[in-house]
């Protein structure tokens, strides 16, 4: 199998892009913003299609898993770094899903040891598409509250009202991180009752 199909070429395009993203975000403007929810709508569409690539054509590999993974942990942790830099996200809301990402993957590690597989959960999947949800529309409220270039296509105010709803996406995102979090910790509990698979050799 050739390691760079385009699944894997779309994982390192996500990693690469994720570099000019965050420069973008932490430049704090309209214009940076404008750009910047562009930037991350080509880093989720890419994020939504490797893994869909990557099973359909018999792509799935190690280096496929590993970038895939990579990427995602990279611009999540990126952009929620980012916002709450420039006060566009309460370090709470940051604090928590990253906690849940550390969980998620040392429990996946644990469970990789001892030779078991933890399937993505329903709330997991919610959650991933909830949140990048949420991330746009923080980044296209930024724009129009800088009396940015999303104004031009504000008719009647209608976007500016959806972009206001952002809060309550961004909580919804919060929730199901949290409940993915105890599914994925539901889904490990035998594994943490067994001795290390070393010590039953």
């Amino acid at each position: 199998m050739n390691p760079w199909n385009w699944a894997n070429i779309l994982s390192s395009i996500r990693i690469i892009a994720t570099i000019p993203l965050l420069m973008l975000l932490l430049n704090d403007t309209a214009v940076s913003y404008f750009w910047a929810f562009w930037f991350y709508a080509v880093v989720a569409i890419t994020d939504l299609l490797d893994g869909q690539l990557a099973r359909k054509y018999g792509w799935v590999s190690n280096l496929g898993i590993f970038l895939d993974l990579t990427a995602d942990k990279i611009y999540t942790a990126g952009i929620l770094i980012c916002l709450v830099a420039t006060n566009l996200l309460a370090p709470w809301a940051a604090i928590i899903i990253l906690v849940r990402e550390f969980v998620v993957t040392g429990l996946r590690s644990l469970a990789a040891a001892e030779g078991v597989v933890i399937p993505s959960g329903r709330w997991g999947k919610l959650k991933m598409i909830v949140t990048i949800l949420a991330l746009g529309w923080i980044m296209v409220r930024a724009n129009l509250d800088r009396a940015g270039w999303f104004n031009a296509i504000d008719l009647g105010g209608g976007l500016t009202w959806l972009s206001h709803l952002s809060s309550i996406v961004l909580w919804l995102a919060v929730l199901l991180t949290i409940m993915s979090g105890v599914e994925y910790i539901w889904a490990a509990r035998e594994i943490f009752r067994q001795p290390p698979r070393q010590n039953q050799d």
